[in-house]
Protein backbone atom coordinates (compact mmCIF):
# COMPACT_ATOMS: atom_id res chain seq x y z
CA UNK A 1 0.00 0.00 0.00
CA UNK A 2 1.37 3.87 -1.03
CA UNK A 3 2.64 5.76 1.57
CA UNK A 4 0.17 8.80 1.72
CA UNK A 5 2.12 12.28 2.50
CA UNK A 6 0.15 14.87 3.73
CA UNK A 7 1.19 18.83 2.36
CA UNK A 8 -0.48 21.56 3.98
CA UNK A 9 -2.08 23.73 1.01
CA UNK A 10 -0.62 27.03 0.40
CA UNK A 11 -2.32 30.17 2.05
CA UNK A 12 -4.91 31.99 -0.09
CA UNK A 13 -3.72 35.52 -1.12
CA UNK A 14 -5.35 38.25 1.10
CA UNK A 15 -8.08 39.65 -0.24
CA UNK A 16 -7.69 43.23 -1.47
CA UNK A 17 -9.40 45.52 1.31
CA UNK A 18 -9.33 48.85 -0.38
CA UNK A 19 -9.15 49.80 -4.45
CA UNK A 20 -8.61 53.07 -5.29
CA UNK A 21 -8.42 54.63 -8.98
CA UNK A 22 -6.97 58.51 -9.61
CA UNK A 23 -8.32 60.61 -12.01
CA UNK A 24 -5.59 63.01 -12.56
CA UNK A 25 -6.94 66.77 -13.99
CA UNK A 26 -4.90 68.68 -16.04
CA UNK A 27 -2.30 71.28 -13.84
CA UNK A 28 -3.34 68.53 -10.75
CA UNK A 29 -1.39 69.40 -7.41
CA UNK A 30 1.15 66.59 -7.12
CA UNK A 31 1.66 67.02 -2.95
CA UNK A 32 -2.23 66.09 -2.83
CA UNK A 33 -1.84 63.12 -5.13
CA UNK A 34 1.39 61.68 -3.70
CA UNK A 35 0.28 62.13 -0.44
CA UNK A 36 -3.50 60.17 -0.68
CA UNK A 37 -1.15 57.11 -2.71
CA UNK A 38 1.68 57.04 -0.33
CA UNK A 39 -0.48 56.28 2.49
CA UNK A 40 -2.22 53.86 0.35
CA UNK A 41 1.21 52.28 -0.73
CA UNK A 42 2.67 51.90 2.90
CA UNK A 43 -0.54 50.64 4.13
CA UNK A 44 -0.59 47.83 1.59
CA UNK A 45 2.41 45.91 2.58
CA UNK A 46 4.55 45.56 5.62
CA UNK A 47 7.54 47.78 6.45
CA UNK A 48 7.57 50.14 3.23
CA UNK A 49 7.97 46.94 0.59
CA UNK A 50 5.28 48.82 -1.83
CA UNK A 51 3.74 45.95 -2.91
CA UNK A 52 0.13 46.10 -3.15
CA UNK A 53 -1.43 43.15 -1.23
CA UNK A 54 -3.49 44.67 0.93
CA UNK A 55 -4.52 47.79 -0.69
CA UNK A 56 -4.14 48.15 -4.91
CA UNK A 57 -4.68 51.60 -6.74
CA UNK A 58 -4.68 52.85 -10.33
CA UNK A 59 -4.15 55.80 -12.45
CA UNK A 60 -7.14 56.03 -15.00
CA UNK A 61 -6.69 57.75 -18.55
CA UNK A 62 -8.85 57.47 -21.52
CA UNK A 63 -5.66 58.25 -23.55
CA UNK A 64 -3.00 57.28 -21.54
CA UNK A 65 -0.93 60.18 -21.97
CA UNK A 66 0.83 61.64 -19.21
CA UNK A 67 -0.71 64.09 -17.24
CA UNK A 68 1.19 66.94 -16.51
CA UNK A 69 1.02 68.51 -12.87
CA UNK A 70 0.54 71.62 -11.59
CA UNK A 71 4.73 72.17 -11.23
CA UNK A 72 5.57 70.63 -14.42
CA UNK A 73 6.20 66.72 -13.16
CA UNK A 74 4.08 64.31 -15.31
CA UNK A 75 2.17 60.93 -14.25
CA UNK A 76 1.78 58.58 -16.75
CA UNK A 77 -1.60 56.86 -16.26
CA UNK A 78 -1.61 52.76 -15.99
CA UNK A 79 -5.07 51.47 -16.63
CA UNK A 80 -7.20 52.91 -19.83
CA UNK A 81 -10.92 53.47 -18.99
CA UNK A 82 -12.12 50.53 -21.02
CA UNK A 83 -10.00 48.45 -18.66
CA UNK A 84 -11.08 49.60 -15.43
CA UNK A 85 -12.76 47.41 -13.15
CA UNK A 86 -14.48 47.87 -10.00
CA UNK A 87 -12.79 50.00 -7.41
CA UNK A 88 -14.21 51.05 -3.32
CA UNK A 89 -13.01 54.95 -4.53
CA UNK A 90 -12.59 57.03 -7.70
CA UNK A 91 -10.73 59.99 -6.15
CA UNK A 92 -10.41 62.97 -9.07
CA UNK A 93 -7.71 64.99 -7.88
CA UNK A 94 -8.12 68.63 -8.86
CA UNK A 95 -5.09 71.86 -9.08
CA UNK A 96 -4.66 74.85 -11.06
CA UNK A 97 -8.05 75.99 -12.49
CA UNK A 98 -7.25 76.85 -15.76
CA UNK A 99 -10.21 77.71 -18.77
CA UNK A 100 -9.92 74.20 -21.04
CA UNK A 101 -11.64 71.26 -19.30
CA UNK A 102 -9.57 69.81 -16.60
CA UNK A 103 -10.94 66.28 -17.59
CA UNK A 104 -11.58 64.80 -20.69
CA UNK A 105 -15.22 63.95 -21.71
CA UNK A 106 -14.50 60.63 -21.63
CA UNK A 107 -13.56 60.75 -18.04
CA UNK A 108 -16.27 63.23 -17.14
CA UNK A 109 -18.79 60.54 -18.35
CA UNK A 110 -16.73 57.22 -16.46
CA UNK A 111 -16.80 59.44 -13.18
CA UNK A 112 -20.18 60.40 -13.61
CA UNK A 113 -21.23 56.82 -14.70
CA UNK A 114 -19.79 55.67 -11.72
CA UNK A 115 -21.03 58.19 -9.42
CA UNK A 116 -24.56 56.82 -10.54
CA UNK A 117 -23.65 53.54 -10.17
CA UNK A 118 -23.15 53.58 -6.44
CA UNK A 119 -19.36 53.99 -6.23
CA UNK A 120 -18.05 56.92 -3.64
CA UNK A 121 -16.42 59.56 -5.20
CA UNK A 122 -13.65 62.05 -3.61
CA UNK A 123 -12.12 65.70 -4.73
CA UNK A 124 -8.75 66.23 -3.76
CA UNK A 125 -7.86 70.12 -3.43
CA UNK A 126 -9.91 71.15 -6.18
CA UNK A 127 -11.16 68.01 -7.51
CA UNK A 128 -14.27 69.31 -5.28
CA UNK A 129 -14.95 72.51 -8.00
CA UNK A 130 -14.57 69.24 -10.69
CA UNK A 131 -17.27 66.77 -8.72
CA UNK A 132 -20.24 69.80 -7.99
CA UNK A 133 -19.17 70.87 -12.10
CA UNK A 134 -20.28 67.58 -12.73
CA UNK A 135 -23.73 67.36 -10.35
CA UNK A 136 -22.09 64.81 -8.10
CA UNK A 137 -22.55 67.30 -5.35
CA UNK A 138 -26.33 68.47 -4.99
CA UNK A 139 -27.22 68.32 -1.61
CA UNK A 140 -24.17 66.81 -0.01
CA UNK A 141 -21.67 68.96 2.05
CA UNK A 142 -18.71 69.17 0.62
CA UNK A 143 -14.84 70.66 1.97
CA UNK A 144 -13.19 73.13 0.09
CA UNK A 145 -9.58 75.08 1.06
CA UNK A 146 -10.04 78.14 2.97
CA UNK A 147 -7.50 79.97 0.06
CA UNK A 148 -10.34 79.08 -2.39
CA UNK A 149 -13.22 79.39 -0.64
CA UNK A 150 -14.12 82.73 -2.42
CA UNK A 151 -13.37 81.24 -5.66
CA UNK A 152 -16.08 78.34 -4.75
CA UNK A 153 -18.57 81.05 -3.85
CA UNK A 154 -18.23 83.21 -6.83
CA UNK A 155 -18.67 80.36 -9.19
CA UNK A 156 -21.44 78.53 -7.17
CA UNK A 157 -22.99 80.55 -5.51
CA UNK A 158 -25.78 78.42 -4.04
CA UNK A 159 -23.58 76.32 -2.21
CA UNK A 160 -21.80 77.26 1.19
CA UNK A 161 -18.97 74.89 1.14
CA UNK A 162 -16.97 73.70 5.04
CA UNK A 163 -13.87 75.85 4.51
CA UNK A 164 -12.96 75.35 8.20
CA UNK A 165 -12.16 71.34 7.93
CA UNK A 166 -9.73 69.06 6.45
CA UNK A 167 -11.99 67.18 5.01
CA UNK A 168 -15.52 65.96 4.75
CA UNK A 169 -17.30 62.36 4.37
CA UNK A 170 -21.10 63.15 3.09
CA UNK A 171 -22.43 59.44 2.80
CA UNK A 172 -20.99 58.70 -0.59
CA UNK A 173 -19.10 62.11 -1.28
CA UNK A 174 -15.91 62.56 0.21
CA UNK A 175 -13.96 65.45 -0.13
CA UNK A 176 -10.80 67.42 1.37
CA UNK A 177 -8.61 70.77 1.35
CA UNK A 178 -5.56 69.30 -0.15
CA UNK A 179 -1.83 69.25 1.11
CA UNK A 180 -1.35 66.81 3.79
CA UNK A 181 -4.83 66.49 4.67
CA UNK A 182 -4.83 63.92 1.82
CA UNK A 183 -2.94 61.58 3.85
CA UNK A 184 -5.53 62.16 7.08
CA UNK A 185 -8.36 61.40 4.41
CA UNK A 186 -6.04 58.08 2.85
CA UNK A 187 -5.94 57.53 6.18
CA UNK A 188 -9.53 57.55 7.35
CA UNK A 189 -10.33 55.14 4.29
CA UNK A 190 -7.42 52.64 4.98
CA UNK A 191 -8.52 52.52 9.48
CA UNK A 192 -12.00 51.95 7.47
CA UNK A 193 -11.00 49.21 5.24
CA UNK A 194 -7.54 47.75 6.38
CA UNK A 195 -7.35 48.84 10.05
CA UNK A 196 -6.18 51.25 12.24
CA UNK A 197 -2.65 49.88 12.64
CA UNK A 198 -2.39 50.18 9.09
CA UNK A 199 -3.11 53.84 9.16
CA UNK A 200 -1.50 54.49 11.62
CA UNK A 201 2.12 52.72 10.48
CA UNK A 202 1.20 54.57 7.45
CA UNK A 203 1.54 58.05 8.67
CA UNK A 204 4.40 57.40 10.97
CA UNK A 205 6.53 56.31 8.34
CA UNK A 206 5.20 59.75 6.52
CA UNK A 207 6.46 60.83 9.79
CA UNK A 208 3.01 62.51 10.61
CA UNK A 209 2.81 62.14 14.23
CA UNK A 210 -1.14 61.50 14.15
CA UNK A 211 -4.31 61.20 12.30
CA UNK A 212 -6.39 63.80 12.05
CA UNK A 213 -10.33 63.61 12.11
CA UNK A 214 -11.86 65.52 9.41
CA UNK A 215 -13.45 68.20 11.31
CA UNK A 216 -10.05 69.31 12.34
CA UNK A 217 -8.95 72.86 11.88
CA UNK A 218 -7.22 73.31 8.45
CA UNK A 219 -4.20 75.42 8.03
CA UNK A 220 -4.45 78.94 7.78
CA UNK A 221 -1.86 81.54 7.00
CA UNK A 222 1.00 80.70 8.93
CA UNK A 223 2.51 83.92 10.69
CA UNK A 224 4.23 84.11 14.33
CA UNK A 225 1.20 83.96 16.37
CA UNK A 226 -0.60 80.89 17.04
CA UNK A 227 -3.69 79.99 18.78
CA UNK A 228 -4.51 77.11 21.20
CA UNK A 229 -8.22 77.04 21.31
CA UNK A 230 -9.97 75.25 18.43
CA UNK A 231 -12.92 77.74 18.37
CA UNK A 232 -10.60 80.29 18.27
CA UNK A 233 -8.86 78.49 14.81
CA UNK A 234 -12.15 77.96 13.53
CA UNK A 235 -12.80 81.56 14.01
CA UNK A 236 -9.97 82.87 12.51
CA UNK A 237 -10.50 81.15 9.52
CA UNK A 238 -14.41 82.68 9.46
CA UNK A 239 -13.09 86.02 9.81
CA UNK A 240 -9.71 85.43 7.10
CA UNK A 241 -13.23 84.01 4.63
CA UNK A 242 -15.20 87.21 5.20
CA UNK A 243 -12.92 90.05 4.81
CA UNK A 244 -14.82 92.08 1.87
CA UNK A 245 -18.37 91.86 4.01
CA UNK A 246 -16.89 91.68 7.92
CA UNK A 247 -19.58 89.00 9.43
CA UNK A 248 -20.69 90.73 12.72
CA UNK A 249 -19.67 89.19 15.68
CA UNK A 250 -22.80 87.94 16.73
CA UNK A 251 -23.30 86.48 13.35
CA UNK A 252 -19.67 84.89 13.65
CA UNK A 253 -20.53 83.45 16.98
CA UNK A 254 -24.03 81.77 15.39
CA UNK A 255 -22.11 80.56 12.75
CA UNK A 256 -19.85 78.53 15.02
CA UNK A 257 -22.76 77.54 17.20
CA UNK A 258 -21.54 79.47 20.29
CA UNK A 259 -23.36 82.44 22.04
CA UNK A 260 -21.41 85.79 21.52
CA UNK A 261 -20.21 85.97 25.32
CA UNK A 262 -18.35 82.48 24.73
CA UNK A 263 -16.81 83.48 21.63
CA UNK A 264 -15.57 86.63 23.09
CA UNK A 265 -14.26 85.13 26.43
CA UNK A 266 -12.16 82.54 24.73
CA UNK A 267 -10.66 84.86 22.17
CA UNK A 268 -9.67 86.95 25.08
CA UNK A 269 -8.23 83.65 27.12
CA UNK A 270 -6.17 82.40 24.11
CA UNK A 271 -5.32 85.42 22.42
CA UNK A 272 -5.67 88.01 24.65
CA UNK A 273 -7.47 90.47 22.94
CA UNK A 274 -11.24 90.85 21.66
CA UNK A 275 -12.83 89.23 18.90
CA UNK A 276 -13.70 92.75 17.30
CA UNK A 277 -9.89 94.01 17.57
CA UNK A 278 -8.52 90.13 16.13
CA UNK A 279 -10.93 90.47 13.06
CA UNK A 280 -9.71 94.07 12.15
CA UNK A 281 -6.30 93.37 12.68
CA UNK A 282 -6.51 90.58 10.12
CA UNK A 283 -8.61 92.78 7.74
CA UNK A 284 -5.48 95.56 8.66
CA UNK A 285 -2.87 92.70 7.29
CA UNK A 286 -5.01 91.55 3.75
CA UNK A 287 -4.84 94.99 3.50
CA UNK A 288 -1.15 95.53 4.01
CA UNK A 289 -0.48 92.21 1.68
CA UNK A 290 -2.39 94.06 -1.05
CA UNK A 291 -0.66 97.15 -0.76
CA UNK A 292 2.57 95.25 -1.00
CA UNK A 293 2.40 93.03 -3.59
CA UNK A 294 -0.42 94.86 -6.07
CA UNK A 295 -0.87 98.68 -7.47
CA UNK A 296 -4.41 98.38 -7.01
CA UNK A 297 -5.23 102.28 -5.91
CA UNK A 298 -5.89 102.60 -2.14
CA UNK A 299 -9.67 102.68 -2.31
CA UNK A 300 -10.14 99.61 -4.31
CA UNK A 301 -7.98 97.52 -1.76
CA UNK A 302 -10.10 99.20 0.84
CA UNK A 303 -13.10 97.92 -0.61
CA UNK A 304 -11.96 95.10 -0.50
CA UNK A 305 -10.58 94.60 2.65
CA UNK A 306 -14.01 95.91 4.46
CA UNK A 307 -14.15 99.50 4.99
CA UNK A 308 -16.37 102.01 3.45
CA UNK A 309 -13.52 104.02 0.83
CA UNK A 310 -9.61 104.95 1.03
CA UNK A 311 -10.36 107.15 3.27
CA UNK A 312 -11.66 105.02 6.07
CA UNK A 313 -8.46 102.32 5.27
CA UNK A 314 -5.88 105.45 5.65
CA UNK A 315 -7.74 106.82 8.85
CA UNK A 316 -7.82 103.31 10.28
CA UNK A 317 -4.65 102.15 9.23
CA UNK A 318 -2.94 105.95 11.10
CA UNK A 319 -5.01 105.21 13.92
CA UNK A 320 -4.13 101.12 14.51
CA UNK A 321 -0.77 101.21 13.10
CA UNK A 322 1.21 104.68 12.95
CA UNK A 323 1.22 105.11 9.35
CA UNK A 324 -0.60 105.65 5.85
CA UNK A 325 -0.95 103.59 2.89
CA UNK A 326 1.19 105.67 0.79
CA UNK A 327 4.38 105.63 3.60
CA UNK A 328 3.95 101.81 3.85
CA UNK A 329 3.87 101.68 -0.02
CA UNK A 330 7.09 104.35 0.08
CA UNK A 331 8.38 102.12 2.57
CA UNK A 332 8.77 99.27 0.98
CA UNK A 333 9.71 100.23 -2.13
CA UNK A 334 12.59 102.08 -0.11
CA UNK A 335 14.36 99.13 1.89
CA UNK A 336 16.93 101.39 3.16
CA UNK A 337 14.35 102.86 4.96
CA UNK A 338 12.65 101.58 8.23
CA UNK A 339 9.78 99.38 7.55
CA UNK A 340 6.57 99.84 9.85
CA UNK A 341 5.66 97.25 11.65
CA UNK A 342 3.48 94.23 10.31
CA UNK A 343 2.44 90.49 10.49
CA UNK A 344 -0.12 90.43 13.54
CA UNK A 345 -2.47 87.56 11.16
CA UNK A 346 -2.51 84.50 13.12
CA UNK A 347 -1.72 80.22 11.93
CA UNK A 348 -5.30 78.77 12.99
CA UNK A 349 -3.95 75.27 12.46
CA UNK A 350 -1.90 75.14 15.35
Amino acid sequence: MAKRTSSTPPAPAPRKRLSVAFLLADSFTLSAFANFVDVLRLAADEADMSRPILCDWAVLSDTMTPVRSSCGVRVTPDTSLRRAGKFDYIVVVGGVMGDKPALSRAESAFLTARAEAGTPVVGLCTGVFLLHEAGLLDGYRCCVSWFHHQDFVNRFDSVQPVSDQIFVVDRDRLTCSGGHGSAHLAAFLVSRHVGQSAAIKSLNIMMIDEALRGDEAQPGQQTARTPRDDLVKRAILRMQQNIEVPLSISALARQLGVGRRTLERRVLADLGQPPSKLYLDIRLDRALQKLRSTNDPVAEIGLATGFCDGTHLARVLKAERGFAPGEYRKAQASPQEDLPAVGILLNPRG
